[in-house]
């Protein structure tokens, strides 16, 4: 069994004023306040949408490998499209995973002097031209999925004492959504580590997972990792940073990781990240008193690796260092500058 709870979140988006719903928002808060992981359920997402969107991303894995590289991430600066097997980096080592990263849809801006340097993660997505099913499904995936983010943060925002509108201002007019689309090949015999991707948290607000039947995922709980396998119909819910931060750290960005299956299995993924937009600050939140006194502060222990309180600049921060390749061919004079 899990040690993951799992929340109902249907009575809240059904209506927040019911006695349901106040019991649905203290669950999901205590979740997210003991763990920093749920497994998500009366979420209202179309189950065969969410079914075609992961059938859809395993084709694309079985496209022949110039057809994946088409759309391979160091085409362009955004750090969308394809990133090829060992090409992203958790704490400085290479994951064993491939995938294909998608963001909100945009014209590229002209950065100017003196902009913020976030600006130029702002572009169009790379879509591949040999499975044209991908970007109508991912779509549309991604705008049902931008409401389930809007109705956890509000649940959240009520859990925590505070308007129901609280976080809205956060996430409006331009969230910073993203999408992975990840593989994780098997490992071979002799990988002693088997690092699908290594352990880390979440640099923005909200994170859901949509996991197959193959495990792997690791959460951190109680000083130890527990397994949260994917559940039919089900999200996995975990935090980020930026929600640790602004509640002192009484929500919790909760490290997790992924272990590779074995060498003669698969497992595949999509993570839907909900996060604000880029020139957003998260304000402190002044907790109730019996919250407060249950926060043991937000700020990462690490003194390297601060949190900051504008998401694009943790945004920037983060893909800066899980992606090298795309840094140096593109970034050259950001990597300089730190």
């Amino acid at each position: 069994m899990s040690d993951i709870p799992v929340v109902d979140i249907g009575p809240f988006r059904a209506d927040p004023t019911s006695a349901a719903a106040v019991a649905a928002v203290d669950a999901l808060r205590d979740a997210c306040h003991r763990v920093g992981f749920a497994y998500v359920v009366g979420h209202g997402i179309d189950q065969s949408l969410a079914d075609e969107v992961l059938a859809l991303s395993r084709r694309f894995f079985q496209l022949p490998e110039p057809s994946r590289l088409q759309i391979v991430n160091t085409n362009t600066p955004y750090f969308r499209g394809y990133t090829r097997l060992g090409q992203e980096y958790t704490k400085g080592r290479p994951d064993r995973r491939e995938q294909i990263d998608i963001g909100p849809e945009r014209v590229a801006p002209v950065v100017q002097p003196g902009d913020p340097s976030w600006l130029r993660l702002r572009g169009p997505n790379q879509w591949p031209s040999a499975l044209p099913e991908l970007r109508p499904a991912v779509t549309e995936w991604m705008a049902q999925m931008a409401g389930l983010g809007g109705d956890v943060l509000r649940a959240l925002a009520l859990g925590l004492g505070q308007p129901i509108d609280l976080f809205d201002s956060v996430v409006a007019p331009d969230p910073e959504v993203l999408v992975k689309i990840i593989r994780y090949p098997g490992s071979p015999a002799d990988d002693v580590d088997r690092q699908g991707v290594g352990l880390h948290h979440d640099s923005g607000l909200l994170t859901f997972i949509m996991q197959d039947d193959a495990g792997g995922l690791q959460v951190m709980h109680d000083g130890q990792l527990v397994d949260a396998p994917g559940r039919t119909g089900a999200y996995l819910l975990n935090l980020g940073e930026m929600l640790q931060l602004a509640t002192d750290g009484y929500l919790r960005a909760t490290p997790h990781r992924v272990v590779s299956p074995p060498e003669s299995r698969e497992r595949v993924s999509v993570a839907y990240f909900f996060n604000p937009d880029m020139a957003a600050t998260l304000a402190p939140v002044v907790l109730p008193p019996a919250l407060a006194a249950e926060a043991p502060g937000g700020q990462n222990a690490n003194p390297d690796d601060p949190v900051f309180a504008t998401y694009g600049d943790n945004w920037l921060k983060f893909r800066l260092r899980s992606h090298p390749d795309v840094a140096e061919i593109h970034h050259a004079d950001l990597l300089t500058a730190r």
